[in-house]
């Protein structure tokens, strides 16, 4: 289970996150703990509001679990999971709120903590806590027996297409794979040993080398997005300038960029909008198809909640029928068979709860099955675009680094245009 902490604050920012119905495809609210209110925005809140009382500014702890793709876990292990990192890091006994979500296929959880001791009013220190998240993610996997990722097992092996959010963010605003650019620019950095042949490479996959007003090296492409080099190849700032030398003899991005839209005529957007329009359109049959997959399985999640609630109920009422009242009570509790059934309600009350989370995990498991066969679906929808783009920025590449001359009598204006165009419709 890979366990992810940071200390915060913007508790209404979280709580919205946390509480996303668009992202996500389930949100359920497992456990509001500790603190006087019931939900999260109004928990965050609370604590928001004890943090004046001392000089801590990140007054939470939030932690993701990300258990393993295939793996079907039980609430009982995240809870588990839960509590022995509040046992490693310190915070036992303190204010949480539990937030459980459904995405493509896979369920994760959110842990949130207030980090403030109400009792002495401080700020409970997390010190090294990436380290213990690190450990007691390794004695996750090897409890349960679950493949290890070799990052986990040698930082040294981390998986070099691992995208930040804000790599995330920008791919997901252009509507590209991270995975796909930054394998492109780590690529061009491992076949380069200077500027010259790096810049070459580059644009042979629709990327100019330009100079960034902050950054020093970054790169745009024929779309005019800026990319910074150190982040997408994913080395440190100093060493691509020990490779590279000074931008200062590189063009400015916006130089770059207004030669990118002179040479980009009608006819390439056009050419790019259809072979976008192509991937949009298989993409919505397969959004359609899980709106109307998620929306069947919450309907069968809520028939589940109102079956087991009006079960609960009737079982309620037939534990409490057998505690005698008046003076049968008190000859009852004299003779030690009050205590008894008691005790015996309460065994059975533990039992149904069980019973209750047994057939809602059998449900989850079973719509997390059909989800992930949709999303297999889009995997290759998305691999088959991946393919599709990188021709788009070699063909891009190459035709907007011809010359005006050569350019005019290019073909891609017309027959490879339109070669393109068939291959997308084909592929898709």
């Amino acid at each position: 289970m890979i366990l992810k902490g940071s200390q915060r604050a913007g508790g209404t920012q979280l709580a919205q996150h946390l509480l996303k119905t668009d992202e996500n495809e389930h949100v359920e609210i497992h456990e509001v703990s500790g603190f006087m209110s019931d939900t999260p925005m109004e928990a965050f809140n609370e604590a928001y509001a004890i943090s004046h009382g001392t000089k801590c500014k990140q007054f939470l702890f939030s932690l993701s679990l990300s258990p393993p793709e295939k793996e079907s876990v039980p609430v009982e292990v995240f809870e588990k999971a839960i509590a022995d990192i509040e046992n490693k890091l310190g915070l036992l006994g303190q204010p949480r709120v539990i937030v459980f979500h459904e995405k493509e296929g896979r369920r994760h959880a959110h842990c949130v903590w207030s980090r403030i001791d109400a009792e002495k009013m401080k700020a409970i220190n997390l010190p090294h806590f990436k380290l213990k998240l690190r450990d007691v993610s390794r004695e996750l996997y090897l409890e349960h027996g679950w493949q290890m990722p070799r990052g986990l097992v040698n930082n040294k092996e981390r998986n070099p297409l691992n995208f930040s959010q804000a790599e995330w963010q920008q791919a997901k605003r252009i509507k590209q794979d991270p995975r796909a650019i930054k394998e492109a620019f780590q690529d061009c950095w491992a076949i380069s040993d200077s500027r010259t042949a790096f810049a070459n490479a580059l644009e042979e996959r629709g990327y100019y080398l330009v100079r960034g007003d902050r950054r020093g090296f970054v790169a745009v492409d024929w779309r005019g997005e800026v990319y910074a080099i150190s982040r997408w190849v994913g080395v440190k700032a100093k060493d691509v300038k020990a490779r590279l030398g000074s931008p200062d003899e590189l063009p400015s991005v916006e130089t770059i960029q207004q030669q990118l839209a002179e040479k980009f005529t009608d006819k390439l957007q056009q050419f790019v909008a259809e072979a976008i329009s192509s991937h949009g359109k298989a993409e919505r049959h397969l959004k359609q198809n899980r709106q109307a997959l998620v929306k069947r399985h919450r309907q069968e999640r809520a028939q589940l909640k109102q079956v087991q609630e009006t079960r609960r109920q009737q079982e309620t009422v037939a534990r409490s029928s057998r505690l005698p009242t008046g003076l049968k009570a008190l000859w009852f509790r004299l003779t030690g068979k009050y205590r008894a059934i008691k005790k015996q309600n309460e065994l059975e009350a533990r039992q149904c709860k069980k019973r209750d989370q047994a057939e809602r995990q059998k449900l989850i498991d079973q719509q997390i099955r059909e989800r992930r066969e949709l999303q297999h679906e889009f995997l290759l929808l998305r691999h088959q675009h991946g393919i599709q783009i990188k021709k788009l920025n070699r063909d891009m590449g190459e035709y907007l680094n011809m010359t005006d001359n050569n350019r005019k009598h290019s073909t891609l204006d017309d027959r490879t245009m339109t070669r393109r165009r068939r291959q997308v419709r084909r592929d898709l």
